[in-house]
């Protein structure tokens, strides 16, 4: 675990009081370069999620001004801010964005984060038509289950209430092949209250040949960057190892790669 977590160059999903983070831009920059970071992705939700204030277009366009502010001040440092978004997966597969800013952006985190409970067949559909989607390049918290432990969660102003949340049902060996085909990335989600995907799934993925992963920590605060080991420890004993984790490149290989699908 300790190996694949000092091959780690950078996160791909944090998100800041542009959405429904505790921490502002600035303090999540700073606390992932103090961590050793090369770079961090910035993964704002998407419109659709109100209840996350979810950026709209514009605001969206106005946050990569801000973006490219603090890269301006970071010049020289050795670290870069990313530019992303944790985009809904909507009921129909399609990406809740628009398509010609996606496209601008460095990072896709796409997950689904509504309508867990359709059946198999449909929410199978759902996953592998936004797996086609060439601006999406992570499939987030594949199974968006919840686990019933408390997290420090300080954007919701102190200790989380412990839900559980059953796991969505869908055809596994199809996406995981799918992701592969298409070039896509299976998220590790490091957060304490989803370990995502659970065990059995994780160990299905990694049996794929060519699939990729992205050890992802999900962080909602500056306190949270710091679970990444959940995730190494996981995909260890899964048997991944870091070529084939996409945040242990470094940031112009990661761009390369989400270039190239």
């Amino acid at each position: 675990m300790e190996e694949l977590r000092a091959a780690l160059r950078g996160d791909c999903h944090v998100h800041t009081d542009w959405s429904d983070g505790a921490d502002p831009l600035e303090a999540m920059v700073a606390a992932a370069a103090a961590l050793g970071h090369d770079y961090v992705v910035l993964t704002d939700h998407s419109p659709r999620l109100t209840i996350a204030n979810g950026l709209s277009a514009p605001r969206l366009a106005r946050q990569l001004d801000a973006v490219a502010s603090v890269n301006a001040a970071l010049a020289g440092t050795g670290f870069r801010v990313l530019t992303g978004i944790e985009v809904d997966i909507l009921p129909d597969g399609t990406l809740d964005q628009e398509p010609g800013l996606l496209k601008r952006l460095d990072v896709v985190v796409g997950s689904v984060h509504s309508e867990l409970k359709l059946d198999r067949t449909k929410m199978t559909r759902r996953m592998l038509r936004a797996l086609a989607d060439p601006n999406l390049d992570i499939l987030g918290h594949c199974t968006g289950r919840k686990l019933p432990v408390v997290t420090d969660a300080r954007h919701s102003g102190g200790r989380a209430t412990p839900r559980r949340r059953a796991p969505s049902s869908f055809d596994a060996d199809a996406v995981f092949a799918a992701a592969a085909d298409h070039g896509k990335a299976i998220e590790i989600n490091c957060r304490p209250d989803r370990l995502d995907p659970p065990s059995n799934l994780l160990r299905k993925a990694a049996r794929v040949d060519g699939l990729r992963f992205a050890i992802n920590t999900d962080a909602h605060a500056v306190a949270q960057l710091d679970w990444l080991p959940n995730g190494c420890a996981r995909a260890a004993t899964a048997g991944i190892t870091a070529d084939r984790v996409v945040n242990a490149m470094s940031a112009d290989d990661l761009l390369a790669w989400t270039g190239s699908h």
